[in-house]
Parts: C-alpha cells; sequence; structure tokens
C-alpha cells in the first residue's frame, strides 16, 4: 500500500465522523463535512489537487508576472447546504509577496498581497455539478455549473 493511499485511507477516516456529525446540524458547511462516500472525497481532492496544478503552470505567464512574481494558491473551498447539497459560495485564496533589502541596513521589507477568488456558479448548483463539471483534465477551463464562465475567468476578474 502506497503513503498516499494510507494518507488518503487515514484522512477519510477522520472526515467520515464529521460528515454524520454535520448532517445534524442546519445550514451550511465545509464541503467535505457534506460527503458521504469515498467516491466524492476522491473526486474533491482530484479537483484540488487539478486546480492547483493547472495554476501552476499558468502563473508565471500570467498572474505571476510583474510585482508579484511569486503568488500561491492557499485553499480552495466551498460551502455546501448540509441538507440540500447546494453551494453556497466557492472561493480560491491566494497569497504572495514582495521583498526589497535595504543595501544599508541589510533588513528585509515585506509587502504581502492576498486575494479572496469568487466563482460564479449558477443559482442553486449543487456540489455534485460542481464535481461533475470540473472533473475534466483541465478544470481550471472547463465552464462552471450555470456558467460560461470558468474558474479561470473568474481568476482573470480577480488576480
Amino acid at each position: 500500500m502506497s503513503s498516499k493511499t494510507i494518507l488518503a485511507a487515514g484522512l477519510l477516516a477522520c472526515l467520515v465522523p464529521a460528515a454524520a456529525l454535520a448532517a445534524d446540524r442546519p445550514g451550511y458547511g465545509d464541503a467535505v463535512e457534506f460527503f458521504e462516500t469515498e467516491a466524492q472525497y476522491e473526486a474533491w481532492f482530484t479537483l484540488v489537487r487539478n486546480l492547483r496544478r493547472d495554476f501552476d503552470w499558468i502563473c508565471g505567464d500570467t498572474f505571476c508576472e510583474g510585482d508579484y512574481s511569486n503568488i500561491q494558491p492557499l485553499r480552495f473551498s466551498c460551502s455546501v447546504h448540509r441538507s440540500s447539497g447546494r453551494v453556497g459560495m466557492c472561493v480560491w485564496t491566494f497569497a504572495a509577496s514582495q521583498e526589497e533589502i535595504a543595501q544599508a541596513t541589510g533588513r528585509i521589507g515585506v509587502q504581502r498581497a492576498f486575494w479572496e477568488c469568487r466563482m460564479p456558479l449558477g443559482a442553486g448548483t449543487r456540489i455534485d455539478q460542481l464535481l461533475d463539471a470540473l472533473a475534466v483534465d483541465a478544470p481550471l477551463y472547463a465552464p462552471l455549473p450555470g456558467q460560461q464562465r470558468s474558474v479561470m475567468d473568474a481568476l482573470i476578474d480577480c488576480l
């Protein structure tokens, strides 16, 4: 058994009880609290991994030129209504910095930047629809459910 398989199994064991408890609470929670099957967890973590990969591939030629050349994706997260599975909102957060060294003192000044990029989802989008729509080779460019816009379009508006 690979270390990835063992890690995934351990994570799943920790998350499944949380999902069962979350179902008893009304309102919205993190997407992983909604999932009930290993396939749903796998689809979510594959999506997040592939979005990060796609961003890394294009960063140097797009968003990572200019003042902030080290933009890093932090977390892609979605809120999901616990009883209906409707997505309330999805946000992808990013951070970057720009450092400047004072020649006279050697001190380093750091300018920080953070972005919260909202994903444009169609009203009433369910989490399973989002997972299905973005279960493609390049999810960064796939149309989001109920929209003609993609995650990439949202990032262009945001970063």
